[in-house]
């Protein structure tokens, strides 16, 4: 019983249909994030721009959300892990700049 659950396994992780549509999702979902971020980034630095707020701080919701888009590039490319390092750099840049307010 246990080879025929081992093969059954192995035959799963075999599957290139398989793979090929986790890989679709994850390219998917990283450029998706990725562009949601930098819309929310920039959003918010066009508001702070605009407010009393001093100017080290929309810079760095702007540079977050630059951050955040080059990682929407790279994931859209298939480069999802290092696409999603970007998008955790980038957040804590934007959460980094909201600190000086």
């Amino acid at each position: 019983m246990a080879d025929s659950e081992a093969a059954a396994v192995q035959d799963e992780a075999a599957d290139p249909e398989q793979d090929e549509g986790a890989a679709r999702r994850a390219r998917w979902t990283a450029a998706a994030t990725g562009a949601a971020l930098t819309l929310a980034g920039l959003a918010a630095a066009v508001l702070r721009l605009t407010g009393p707020a001093p100017a080290l701080v929309p810079a760095a919701y702007a540079s977050g959300a630059a951050v955040c888009a080059s990682a929407a590039v790279l994931g859209s490319r298939g480069r999802t892990r290092r696409a999603l390092w970007l998008l955790i750099a980038g957040v804590m840049v934007m959460a980094l700049g909201d600190q000086f307010d």
